[in-house]
């Protein structure tokens, strides 16, 4: 028969040290992130971007040479769509026409490969352009934050808020850390990768914040670090099969999808992972080091004068 606290794992008893590992994963990242920054593609930085369509599946290490022996030894090559679609990113260069540089690209291409091809389309991205989209990727995480603060604000507790933004915090900084010490390409899809990150992390959060506002109106003698501990135990299981799907999704996305989504479905399983760890000991850590208690969870009860009330 099911029992309010019906595991006994210790999870809080690691708080100190989670809290310190934690501190020292930010305390990396944020180091990297000052010194090496972030590795920006072409969609922040600007450049140029081709297209090409071969009339056969072809491999990309020969193009990758072309390429290098042209002096483009920075250009990003993925298939694009199938095996027979090439793209091609360059960073742009200073002093050279972006025409000139996409026809040289195509005779160099041309005079090395075997394979007949035809050019679907050049763009390029100025670098306005990508200064825009760094200042709106960093206002959409930044809003994204600040709802998510006046939400749990209302549907749970101030100091449940708190630690919800704390841990979301905490996932996307240990992130970008990854990224900036790896020097892996960010780009657009990066950032969507994050933004799921921080709706992915929110949901197991509230779902222990849940079981934790629950548990506080139910078991009355118990201390909160009791309570906040079968908790997590009542929900371990759920989240890490949550966890666990999940992550299987995205390591065959991250093996078996190409190169496209190689870093969207990284920065997405590192997510999955410290915003698995982040929903246990940093965001209840939080609530409880502020002080969390059943009286502030309590519904209030009607007094006297209320209940006489027609």
């Amino acid at each position: 028969m099911f029992t309010l606290i019906d595991k006994n794992f210790d999870f809080m008893g690691l708080r100190k040290a989670a809290m310190m590992v934690s501190l020292v994963l930010i305390v990396i990242s944020i180091g990297s992130l000052a010194t090496q920054k972030l590795n920006f593609g072409i969609d922040f930085t600007g450049g140029s971007v081709i297209e090409i369509g071969y009339d056969e599946a072809v491999d990309l290490q020969p193009i990758r040479k072309v390429l290098e022996s042209q002096g483009f030894d920075d250009a990003v090559v993925q298939h694009f769509g199938s095996a027979k679609e090439v793209l091609i990113r360059l960073v742009p260069r200073e002093g050279q026409d972006k025409a000139e540089l996409s026809t040289q690209i195509i005779l160099a291409l041309e005079s090395a490969s075997s394979h007949s091809f035809d050019v679907r389309r050049v763009d390029f991205v100025g670098p306005q352009v990508g200064e825009e989209l760094t200042e709106d990727g960093g206002l959409a995480v930044l809003y994204a934050l600040i709802a998510i603060f006046i939400y749990i604000f209302f549907r749970f507790e101030y100091r449940f808020s708190i630690g919800a933004v704390a841990a979301l915090i905490h996932d996307v900084t240990i992130t970008l850390g990854v990224f900036s010490i790896l020097q892996l390409d960010f780009d657009l899809s990066v950032l969507a990768a994050l933004l799921a990150v921080i709706g992915y992390s929110l949901n197991d959060t509230i779902v222990v914040f849940d079981r934790i506002r629950e548990n506080f109106r139910k078991i009355r003698k118990k201390t909160s670090l009791e309570i906040t501990n079968a908790s997590i135990n009542q929900t371990i299981s759920r989240t890490l099969m949550t966890s666990l799907t999940t992550l299987l999704v995205l390591t065959s996305l991250f093996f078996l999808g190409g190169e496209v989504i190689h870093a969207f479905s990284l920065a997405l399983i590192i997510g999955v992972l410290v915003g698995t760890y982040s929903s246990i000991y940093v965001a209840t850590t939080a609530a409880l080091a502020l002080g969390i208690d059943r009286t502030d969870l309590l519904v209030p009860e009607p007094d006297s004068e209320e209940l006489s009330r027609p």
